[in-house]
């Protein structure tokens, strides 16, 4: 189960996951970005380390979710981070004891690069750009803010034969890629959308899409209802300037 960027709609996380029914047997593979956004990053945090030690779970790391780590251990307050639903995440952070802040950043530090699996499918919240594949990548933060690879993947002639010289080296090492962070509403989509081989799962839950799930083997999507819709009066990262 692959499931695309939370942004802190925890009521949404909860709606999908009532939807697929978690069985012990399950992997839950969470592409990142699970804060900055709606109004319950702290407790989204919260819920995902108890599934974590309930299920199977592997928890990569996004852009947004290094922020909050640089901010919760370092103090580190990025301007952008603020105006890019860092605001919301600060917020939902007020008044927590210092045991619940040293837990999160210890989920926060534990987060992992990337995933692949014994089938060649790679799972990564943003992407990488050595040609040669995510092993090579000389710099770690580019898996949570490369937007190239997506750009790429976007750009091809569906045409295009893999075997073709022409055909990105990048997208050849790997079966399956599954990302994240670049929601797929910019390009009019409301479902996880395919370009060339790889699979983006963020379906715009911090602005006006959906929570969505997938099953990388079956492909069966769960999604829940446009997660602004579990919180009346909030903004989450719309009209953000």
């Amino acid at each position: 189960m692959v499931f695309g960027d939370i942004h802190g709609g925890l009521r949404a996380l909860e709606e999908v996951l009532g939807q697929v029914g978690p069985r012990p047997d399950d992997l839950f593979i969470f592409l990142g970005d699970y804060v900055d956004g709606w109004s319950q990053a702290c407790e989204t945090v919260e819920y995902l380390i108890a599934h974590g030690a309930r299920y199977q779970t592997i928890f990569l790391r996004g852009n947004h979710d290094d922020l909050l780590m640089n901010w919760l251990r370092d103090g580190a307050e990025n301007p952008i981070w603020l105006h890019s639903g860092g605001e919301a995440t600060r917020q939902s952070y007020r008044g927590i004891g210092e045991e619940t802040r040293q837990r999160h950043i210890r989920f926060l530090e534990g987060l992992r690069d990337y995933h692949l699996d014994e089938g060649n499918r790679l799972f990564i919240h943003a992407g990488f750009t050595n040609l040669r594949g995510v092993q090579h990548e000389y710099f770690s933060k580019n898996f949570y803010w490369d937007r190239t690879l997506w750009e790429t993947a976007l750009s091809l002639d569906p045409r295009l034969d893999p075997s073709n010289p022409a055909y990105p080296s990048r997208l050849r090492h790997y079966r399956e890629i599954y990302i994240g962070h670049t929601p797929v509403t910019r390009i009019g989509k409301e479902r996880p959308h395919q370009a060339a081989n790889v699979w983006n799962v963020d379906t715009g839950a911090a602005f006006r899409g959906p929570l969505s799930v997938l099953e990388a083997t079956s492909k069966e999507l769960w999604q829940s209802q446009p997660v602004y819709q579990h919180y009346p009066g909030e903004r989450g990262r719309n009209g953000e300037g």
